[in-house]
């Protein structure tokens, strides 16, 4: 499975790639990364949760890099799920935002199966990349993911899945709303 998606943050691209590049941030906006430890300069071992209650591991290394421009990385040794992208930086058009382009891809657990059942539980891989992309603008301009009072509990929420859609108060709920 191939995914891209794109984004423009207003912060210069500098900034942008030191943040994305301290991999200790990664989990800050990935909502889907538990943990990445560094093992070496060009070398991590990470781990994220996966459908089901489950979690993946791999290990990954860092095979192209250009400081303030670009980071590609692929997935080494028997990862769980095998993976690479690269991550662009680039000047936007106004001169002081960064336009954020990234390529990915992996072998979803599963094959079309894991796909369909990854989808029916809100965990489209598509949607999960733009999703930590808006994060990413969101941590780097406010500092800070900002929450709804729907999900307050950011990745905990996810325990939640599938949600149900928006709904009016119930009777009983503006009854409460009433006697407050």
């Amino acid at each position: 499975m191939e995914l891209t998606a794109t984004t423009t943050i207003r912060k210069p691209p500098a900034e942008v790639y030191a943040f994305w590049r301290d991999l200790d941030n990664l989990p800050t906006f990935m909502a889907h990364l538990e943990e990445i430890r560094v093992t070496g300069d060009r070398t991590s071992h990470w781990s994220a949760s996966a459908p089901f209650g489950k979690n993946v591991e791999w290990d990954a290394e860092i095979v192209d890099e250009a400081t303030g421009e670009r980071i590609g990385w692929r997935s080494t040794g028997n990862a769980d799920v095998p993976n690479s992208g690269t991550v662009r930086f680039a000047s936007a058009p106004d001169g002081v935002s960064t336009e954020v382009h990234v390529v990915m891809s992996y072998d979803i657990p599963g094959g079309a199966v894991g796909k369909a059942v990854a989808k029916y539980f809100g965990e489209e891989p598509h949607q999960q990349l733009d999703d930590d992309l808006r994060r990413l603008k969101q941590v780097l301009e406010t500092g800070q993911v900002v929450r709804s009072e729907g999900a307050p509990w950011g990745k905990r929420a996810r325990r939640e899945f599938p949600q149900r859609p928006a709904q009016p108060p119930s009777d009983s709920d503006l009854a409460k709303g009433a006697d407050a």
